[in-house]
């Protein structure tokens, strides 16, 4: 995919992988909506993209929020023009400390799927017609190790990785034909809150920077013609053209 002048949706923007995905598709010409629930953060990010010279815009909402979904991807179309790229970033670890998983409170579990597969399963529903439409786009779904690893203390987080996995490759498939594409991408253990919060003992400095991850998933966005619609790969592993 060409990524100058698309208009692109990032969720989870205001900090980590997806404010460096979000920094880097603007410098290379997207239109981009940042999507968080922290506004204050998420008015920062967009300032530094604007700042370099980036076209990027503020949505401050909760992706598990069912009742913000139609504000998010209609107010992203507003200021950005047709989506043709939608990056399902944003998760929740579930109870942070993890819990084992036969510790952990239902209703824990049932926020984390509403943010890490229910949330870009409506997004993708009201993004995806208009790109059906136009013969092309691309959804991008953020995924974990966790998804396929049994971590003690990760089964909600990882389960719900899981299960946006099987998402995406069910969607690939039925979206065979159409000109969009799914991939689904694992973008290894960074330096970030988020990872932080589940593993505070964890030394940072053996961790992958969100901006390096950032490059690699930007190369796989313009290759996402190699790979097969609804595929897994891991960032690190992709070979593409840099």
């Amino acid at each position: 995919m060409e990524i100058r002048a698309i208009g692109a949706l990032v969720t989870g923007a205001s900090r980590g992988l997806g404010a460096a995905l979000a920094h880097q598709l603007a410098a290379q010409g997207a239109r981009v909506a940042l999507v968080a629930r922290g506004a204050d953060e998420l008015a920062r990010r967009v300032e530094d993209i604007r700042k370099d010279g980036g076209d990027a815009h503020a949505i401050a909402a909760d992706v598990g929020d069912k009742n913000a979904a139609h504000a998010i991807a209609a107010t992203a179309a507003a200021v950005v023009g047709p989506i043709s790229l939608l990056v399902n970033n944003a998760s929740s670890l579930g109870h942070v400390p993890l819990r084992m998983l036969l510790d952990t409170d239902c209703e824990a579990l049932e926020a984390a799927l509403e943010v890490n597969v229910v949330g870009p399963l409506r997004l993708t529903k009201l993004v995806v017609p208009s790109m059906v439409l136009r013969g092309e786009g691309l959804v991008v779904n953020v995924t974990s190790d966790a998804a396929v690893e049994a971590y003690p203390g990760w089964g909600a987080y990882g389960s719900t990785k899981a299960a946006l996995e099987q998402m995406g490759r069910v969607l690939g498939a039925e979206l065979e034909g159409t000109g969009v594409r799914v991939i689904t991408v694992d973008p290894g253990e960074m330096n970030t809150r988020m990872h932080a919060d589940a593993m505070p003992d964890a030394d940072p400095s053996s961790l992958l920077s969100p901006d390096v991850v950032a490059g690699r998933i930007l190369r796989l966005v313009r290759d996402a013609g190699a790979l097969h619609n609804g595929a897994r790969t891991l960032a690190s592993a992709w070979t593409g053209a840099p």
